[in-house]
């Protein structure tokens, strides 16, 4: 079973930053973990789940939501088990709960559909303030 647990949420003011972190106890492909997908999506109060980032695992393969390209920045630690969203410039409307979540997939992996994914972390709360 997998688990993921993401931490480094809090509050900030506009502008701010914050680097959330997400562990995973192992990968959730049964056919390689190189297929691997390492998703961040956010939710706000009485709004669906929304892609903010995604990377293939041990891959520079990155693709962002356009409302966080240019701020965000979603990258993975050289052991492979942790991967980061590094929140520049943040702005009141990036407000959210924010989870990990993980799947397995050789094709591209996705961020417009959060049921498309297997696992999620139980979320990290970010509240920006103006």
């Amino acid at each position: 079973q997998v688990q993921l647990q993401e931490s480094g949420g809090g509050s900030v003011q506009a502008g701010g930053s914050l680097r959330l972190s997400c562990v995973a106890s192992e990968f959730s492909s049964s056919l390689s973990e190189f297929s691997s997908c390492l998703a961040w999506f956010r939710q706000a109060p009485g709004k669906g789940r929304e892609g903010v980032a995604v990377i293939r695992y041990r891959s520079d393969t990155t693709r962002y939501a356009d409302s966080v390209k240019g701020r965000f920045t979603i990258s993975q630690d050289n052991a492979g088990n942790t991967v980061y969203l590094q929140m520049n410039d943040l702005k009141p409307e990036d407000s959210a709960r924010y989870y990990c979540a993980t799947m397995g997939s050789w094709y591209p992996c996705p961020l417009s559909r959060p049921d498309a994914y297997d696992y999620w972390g139980q979320g990290t709360q970010v509240t920006v303030s103006s």
